[in-house]
């Protein structure tokens, strides 16, 4: 049984109303996950998923309905930008927003990936001093390319199938780049999947060759559903330490729940409700 179910939300004409827009959003864990942190919480909050291909309408809609936050998925983080009234900097130096505040109907800008991310990686290793390669180079391996190039003493770098994407990515962030091809001769401690290979319907495939893999790297894949995706696998079978994506999706999830309210996240109870939403066989 969820845990949700114990602590039951009153609705009513109080009730503060937030989601997450996004095409398509039905696989989406965020409604389980900030559903939980407003029972354990009391907050009076209800988060619910919005299928959304009209960003404008959706902005503007978010101002008339006076919805109190929002998350922001594929495919409207960089679209969402033009409609927003302020953006944060650390989101407009990323490129992306993946959260908004609505401030008395001003909507505010944030991007929590990046923090979600370096908070994921901390639970299990050091950051500083360490090099870390990022696979991709899309929205999501620039959020975590920013997050970690924030920590200081880290090393960074950014590979990709598409080179020049990716070479101008490291630029921007101050990082480096190496082709795919030399990762398998390449010297670093941390290696962080932002590609979306390893879903479906890519279930069967890995971002990286086998090789690449090797005892003591430290692997995470930002995929969280299916938990383990086939590179964590090859990357557990080869001595390595693996990391799921549900650590980034909850912490980043639990930011944008501090921003929204001011509380602080109740982090276990939106980890074990997203685990709980994963693995319903077992509850």
């Amino acid at each position: 049984m969820n845990q949700a179910s114990r602590h039951p939300v009153s609705i009513d004409a109080a009730t503060e109303v937030y989601g997450v827009i996004g095409h398509p959003v039905a696989h989406s864990k965020s409604p389980v996950m900030h559903n939980q942190a407003f029972a354990e919480t009391g907050h009076p909050g209800v988060y619910a998923a919005f299928d959304v291909m009209d960003v404008a309408g959706a902005a503007a809609g978010i101002r008339a309905l006076g919805i109190r936050g929002v998350s922001v998925t594929i495919p409207h983080k960089v679209a969402v930008m033009a409609y927003l009234d302020e953006i944060h900097d650390q989101a407009r130096e990323i490129g992306a927003v993946n959260t908004i505040v609505n401030n008395s109907g001003r909507l505010i800008g944030h991007n929590t990936d990046g923090y979600g991310a370096v908070q994921a990686l901390l639970d299990h290793t050091e950051i500083r001093g360490k090099t870390v390669v990022v696979l991709g180079a899309g929205g999501a391996a620039r959020a975590v390319g920013h997050g970690l190039c924030s920590q200081g003493d880290t090393r960074v770098i950014f590979a990709n199938r598409t080179e020049k994407k990716a070479r101008h990515m490291a630029r921007d962030l101050g990082a480096e780049f190496v082709p795919m091809g030399d990762l398998e001769n390449s010297r670093f401690d941390i290696l962080v999947n932002t590609t979306p290979v390893g879903m479906h319907p890519q279930a069967q495939a890995m971002a990286v060759s086998e090789s690449v893999l090797r005892p003591g790297l430290v692997v995470m894949d930002i995929v969280y559903n299916p938990l383990e995706t086939l590179l964590l696998k090859q990357a557990r079978d080869c001595g390595c330490t693996v990391i799921n994506g549900v650590g980034m999706f909850v912490y980043q999830g639990a930011a944008q729940f501090a921003l929204w309210t001011g509380l602080e996240p109740p982090v276990d109870q939106m980890r074990q409700a997203v685990y709980d939403a994963l693995n319903p066989i077992d509850n």
